[in-house]
């Protein structure tokens, strides 16, 4: 029985082999497809290979994810789709697989009283998770939300029922949902129940495991950068997925050393026949917890029993940290990827926060059993990937625009590529060919190996942040304004 091996058998809904419900192959966030007959490249202009374009916002950060003949992808309201909802706004659009048209959408109001809380324009970062009829989200104001994935179609479903008054700003007289406004089943209010602040922009791709939901709540710095306003709000959070109660949190006092904002999603595997939750915090640190067995009673919020941590930087300071927001030298680490899980191996890039660190960063391997570090390997100045592990080699991006790939036994460097601009998004591996675009919209397909190979590059004159997806035959790569689904013809 192999060391790590994925919970299939906890899982059954969201093993569907062709649908990408969730980001990540299946709950060790891999970020590897098992797609095959995919194009290589393909022509903006002529359209081939291009299976449809559907149109979204100004600023996409959100992953696509497909299910059940469903899109969904977040973006801003910069290109209203409703005339009623006009303004600033956080969407998730839910498209028709077969054409891109517009099912439903999901529109949230900005979060009032300090940008800093919810960033102008960012629309909604946060990926969707797909689990039969239902879509699990953190919305751009750190709500929880369970959503009908037929929108209002079937009725207006579930104890939640005010959706008319959730869409409209504060201030404003209640709205009339109408035919392309979601369906929201049930809200938890991480703001108000588990006592986070929010910053910037959530950015959270919820973990299910059985009943539950694992959530990285997105509690960060106030808008100085230097303070922490909820020392005692969690990191990391259980969730019922039928309720929407709050059952559980991690109880290791994060949040004080939370360098800038808690934005890296936990992940699942059986670590010597166990269930494990790996999460990285905002801190620099990667734990494993044993996942909830029983709720607590009487309503009571459970903790979490950690198991291991392991400190990516442990030469980084460790108090005072926000001393350090503005130092490029020295100062401590941030991980905003996924800690993913391969072959008996944890990989987590971090290092120096991209927007406030110290220029250093790394992608290191560990044991999950007892988070003893295996190797390190040395990327760019910072770094905000998840690592895809393929065939013996893991691929991960850095900030300053490179391609690493590696041997995933050792660290030694296979090869590198450079782009043009800085990457945000991380690379995807299918059909034997790595997929990844750049903030200043260069994007790019390699083949998958130790020979360096490239076989597409374009320039779409749009940044990308959002990674590229593959499900049922098609690539989707969402720019900042265009969702591309991409069909070999």
């Amino acid at each position: 029985m192999s060391l790590v091996r994925t919970a299939l058998a906890l899982l059954p809904v969201l093993s569907m082999a062709a649908d990408q419900p969730q980001w990540g192959q299946a709950w060790t966030r891999n970020l590897v497809a098992s797609e095959k007959g995919l194009p290589s490249c393909f022509d903006p202009a002529t359209k081939r290979n291009v299976k449809w374009v559907a149109g979204l916002g100004t600023q996409t950060h959100s992953t696509p994810m497909m299910a059940g003949g469903r899109v969904f992808v977040g973006t801003n309201n910069a290109n209203p789709r409703d005339p009623k909802h006009i303004g600033d706004r956080g969407v998730l659009m839910c498209l028709d697989e077969k054409d891109g048209h517009l099912l439903w959408q999901l529109v949230v109001p900005k979060l009032e009283d300090d940008k800093y809380l919810d960033w102008p324009d960012t629309g909604m970062s946060s990926e969707a998770t797909i689990d039969g009829d239902r879509a699990y989200l953190v919305t751009n104001r750190g709500e929880v939300v369970c959503l009908d994935v037929r929108g209002l179609s079937n009725g207006n479903d579930g104890p939640c029922q005010e959706e008319g008054r959730h869409m409209a700003p504060r201030g404003q007289p209640a709205m009339t949902p109408g035919p392309l406004d979601a369906d929201i089943l049930w809200l938890l209010d991480m703001k108000v129940t588990c006592g986070i602040w929010c910053h910037d922009g959530a950015h959270s791709s919820i973990l299910i495991h059985g009943d539950h939901l694992y959530v990285n709540t997105g509690t960060g710095v106030d808008n100085t950068h230097r303070l922490i306003r909820r020392p005692e709000a969690p990191s990391l959070i259980v969730v019922d997925k039928n309720t929407g109660r709050y059952l559980a949190r991690d109880d290791e006092h994060i949040s004080p050393d939370i360098f800038h904002a808690t934005w890296s999603s936990p992940s699942l595997a059986e670590v010597a026949d166990r269930p494990v939750i790996f999460f990285c915090g905002g801190n620099g640190m990667t734990y494993a917890f044993e996942p909830l067995a029983t709720p607590a009673p009487d309503h009571a919020v459970a903790t979490l029993k950690k198991l291991w941590q392991y400190d990516l930087d442990p030469d980084a300071p460790k108090t005072k940290v926000h001393f350090y927001t503005q130092n490029r030298q020295e100062g401590p680490s941030n991980i905003y990827g996924m800690p993913v899980i391969a072959n008996g191996r944890l990989f987590v890039a971090g290092g120096g926060d991209v927007f406030w660190g110290k220029n250093q960063s790394w992608l290191k391997c560990v044991n999950p059993r007892d988070g003893k570090e295996i190797w390190s390997h040395n990327l760019g100045k910072h770094t905000l990937s998840t690592a895809a592990v393929h065939d013996g080699l893991v691929y991960v991006t850095d900030a300053d625009g490179t391609l690493h790939c590696m041997d995933e036994k050792t660290g030694s460097g296979a090869w590198t590529h450079s782009m043009n601009g800085p990457f945000w998004a991380s690379p995807m591996i299918a059909d034997g060919k790595v997929h990844l675009g750049t903030r200043k919209g260069n994007f790019c397909v390699l083949a998958a190996g130790r020979e360096k190979k490239v076989l597409c590059n374009l320039e779409l004159q749009s940044p990308i942040s959002a990674t590229v997806t593959a499900a049922n035959g098609v690539v989707y790569l969402a720019t900042m304004k265009h969702l591309w689904a991409l069909k070999a013809e």
